[in-house]
């Protein structure tokens, strides 16, 4: 098991509270994220948010393969849009971490699975835009789940595409997201949802770039990380 990939996955830093202590700054992520590229046959590593693209160059340089993890909404001005009523909090250290990251990852040609707000970051990071707030487009609020809940959403994937290698045709995935790609330069669109909503998306190139905006680490299908573990899998 010497050859197991070595994943780096993106983490927050937020204010937490564990026992007599409260509001310290910590570096956070669910665990089913390690979870799940560990049950993929991967090694997980947390990555706190780097200082610059040297940092995460050398970050990467030392990882096989890298997750965007999900999160909070990214600053719209990365995409040259004012803030939305519903768009309040951004991080913009985590912005900028998790660009170098794909920056890094692009220059060593790493694989890279992103993950809700995963995608929207390659998206945006590629000139793309997002759809601030997804109800004002499709009319309902049934993609953003509720407190501490997922909701669910019915994809539909195109054939012959890369995602298409890993998972069925027709799905139901869990999501919680208010916000979705609208355009997105470089990548072609894998799967929607019934009413129109970008659901994955892959590069055009030979390299492992791929992302979804539902949460597969919450699902008890783990092919998404089985297909980003065997793109890093050393030869």
């Amino acid at each position: 098991m010497t050859n197991r990939p070595v994943i780096g996955i993106s983490t927050y830093r937020q204010p937490a509270d564990w026992g007599t202590w409260t509001r310290v700054s910590a570096d956070l992520l669910p665990s089913s994220y390690a979870d799940s590229v560990r049950d993929a046959g991967g090694v997980p590593v947390l990555i706190p948010p780097t200082g610059s693209l040297a940092e995460a160059r050398a970050v990467m340089a030392r990882l096989d393969g890298l997750i965007v993890a999900g999160g909070a909404d990214l600053n719209p001005g990365l995409y040259a849009q004012q803030a939305d009523p519903t768009v309040t909090t951004w991080y913009d250290d985590r912005d900028a971490s998790e660009m170098w990251l794909l920056d890094a990852a692009d220059e060593q040609q790493k694989p890279v699975l992103g993950i809700c707000r995963g995608m929207q970051l390659m998206a945006v990071r590629a000139g793309g835009t997002l759809v601030q707030h997804l109800p004002d487009v499709v009319g309902h609020d049934r993609h953003s789940g509720g407190d501490n809940a997922y909701s669910s959403s019915e994809v539909t994937v195109e054939p012959g595409l890369r995602i298409s290698a890993l998972v069925a045709s027709h799905l139901a995935v869990p999501c919680h997201h208010h916000q979705a790609v609208a355009a997105h330069p470089g990548f072609v669109v894998t799967a929607q949802s019934a009413d129109g909503v970008i659901e994955a998306m892959e590069s055009t190139g030979e390299r492992f770039e791929l992302a979804v905006q539902w949460h597969p680490e919450t699902d008890a299908d783990k092919a998404l990380f089985a297909g980003l573990i065997a793109a890093a899998t050393p030869a």
